[in-house]
């Protein structure tokens, strides 16, 4: 029986990010996806290797590939239009396992069992480093943006800093301290520098 899963999964890429905001650099979620995914896998690999925690990177990394799947149905609703309200917030939360369950029905029955869990990801520790990396990734942007002297992401990223301190995961504070400081540079003082 044919399925449309990975078909619309791909679609993910004529998604755009931050629609209510000016760019300099548009953004798909297909590309937003990657990037978690791959903060992810930084901020687990740091937590073990760094500070000696047991994460499983593995299945965060696969829950983090999937994190957004469901805006191939929703789209990216903006952040200040989905936190507007209790009742707006709330609405778009059900409207959101709607779309995880028209997804994991258009999914292989002998594949659901491996899918599902990815798109419909509830495991809150697991989900934390996914949300951690999904913080980052609008933090990375925010940054890019106002290196590119767009000035619409400054407040975004003043915001976005106090999330991720909010969160008090010393994984984050280590990216922060150590690795995104080199986001502000060009090319050419990141190539100097080395």
């Amino acid at each position: 029986m044919e399925s449309h899963f990975f078909s619309y999964l791909y679609r993910l890429r004529y998604i755009e990010r931050w629609s209510l905001m000016r760019n300099t650099h548009k953004e798909s979620v297909a590309v937003h996806s990657y990037f978690v995914a791959a903060l992810a896998h930084l901020l687990c690999t740091i937590a073990n290797e760094v500070y000696g925690k047991a994460v499983p990177t593995d299945k965060v990394v696969s829950i983090a590939l999937f994190h957004d799947a469901t805006e191939v149905f929703v789209g990216d609703v903006a952040a200040p239009v989905k936190h507007s309200s209790p009742a707006v917030r709330n609405g778009f939360r059900e409207i959101e396992r709607a779309a995880e369950e028209n997804i994991v029905r258009m999914i292989p029955e002998e594949l659901r069992a491996v899918y599902a869990p990815l798109i419909q990801s509830h495991d809150d520790e697991l989900y934390r480093w996914v949300k951690a990396a999904d913080l980052l990734d609008a933090y990375l942007k925010s940054m890019s943006e106002l290196t590119a002297g767009n000035r619409e992401f400054a407040v975004a990223k003043t915001q976005l800093e106090a999330s991720l301190r909010k969160l008090d995961m010393p994984e984050v504070t280590y990216f922060l301290e150590r690795l995104a400081p080199s986001f502000e540079k060009t090319l050419d003082e990141i190539v100097a520098a080395e």
